[in-house]
């Protein structure tokens, strides 16, 4: 087997992904981690992993950073400047055909072309220029992770008994961010997902009310969903400590994309790729509230 590469090593995605690989037998030998600031890559070291700098605001950086590389796991960059981000991979993928690379696969969002976000023009962009490279692709197209759902703030949403959001209909496709390194790792480490596109969501899309009854069954007390409306969700959330901006970007832009229905395309891609690895909402919600 050649070298893999992993863009992005030291990030939740990237180090998880990395950490698969090597539970599924490759050796650390084979993996590289390509990270902006090596400084900060010292536990991927002490794991064995080659560490080597990569920045996607520095083309001159990523042309070594990929020499030599048999199959690439392309991260998509976390701006939020979106016409900032076409460039950036742009030089990402011109660095990879320059190198010869033998197969990219790239985490874009799932459904992209159903998707009214913006963030979907990014991704597809970055599709197409990987096609016109003639290299072999696999497209992760991720779902939104369920952490949005599932975090250290579970335990006091279930203490509080109260979901409120603004999306009383819309169903989520959400996945967790292990299972979705795990389908990656499975990608770089197996054999035939050439020129394949892989829409990795949930494969039943779940509402609100459904989300908080599982909350409540785990939780062993009453959880409900309130659905209101957009003004009063924002200010339930920034009486709660979110940020205002924060909380119109929940509000506005993803409860509304929940609930015209942008998250609700379901795919059993993802369960089919990692199997009895899948995590399901319940085992992440009580997960979370064990913790």
């Amino acid at each position: 087997m050649g070298k893999m590469a992993i863009t992005g090593a030291t990030g939740q995605l990237g180090g998880l992904t990395i950490r698969h690989l090597l539970s599924k037998g490759v050796a650390a030998g084979n993996i590289v981690g390509i990270v902006r600031s090596p400084e900060n890559a010292g536990a991927l070291r002490e794991l064995g992993i080659e560490i080597r700098t990569g920045d996607y605001d520095r083309p001159e950086t990523l042309a070594e950073a990929f020499a030599g590389i048999e199959k690439l796991l392309f991260v998509s960059g976390p701006s939020m400047d979106n016409t900032l981000r076409i460039r950036q991979h742009a030089s990402v993928v011109e660095a990879a055909r320059n190198a010869k690379v033998g197969h990219i696969a790239y985490t874009g969002i799932a459904f992209a072309e159903k998707m009214k976000l913006g963030l979907e023009n990014v991704h597809l962009a970055t599709e197409y220029m990987i096609r016109t490279t003639g290299i072999p692709f696999t497209f992760l197209r991720n779902g939104f992770y369920l952490e949005i759902l599932v975090n250290e703030g579970l335990k006091g949403i279930a203490a509080s008994g109260e979901i409120v959001t603004s999306a009383p209909n819309g169903k989520m496709n959400y996945a967790t961010r292990n299972d979705l390194a795990l389908a990656a790792a499975t990608v770089l480490a197996g054999d035939g997902f050439e020129n394949r596109v892989l829409e990795l969501t949930a494969p039943e899309p779940f509402t609100y009310d459904e989300f908080a009854a599982v909350v409540s069954d785990v939780a062993g007390k009453p959880v409900k969903h309130r659905a209101v409306s957009p003004e009063e969700a924002v200010r339930s959330m920034t009486g709660a400590g979110v940020p205002e901006g924060m909380a119109g970007f929940m509000v506005h832009v993803v409860y509304k994309a929940i609930e015209d229905g942008q998250f609700g395309h379901a795919s059993r891609d993802l369960k089919q790729l990692i199997g009895d690895g899948y995590t399901t909402i319940r085992q992440a919600v009580t997960e979370a509230l064990n913790a």
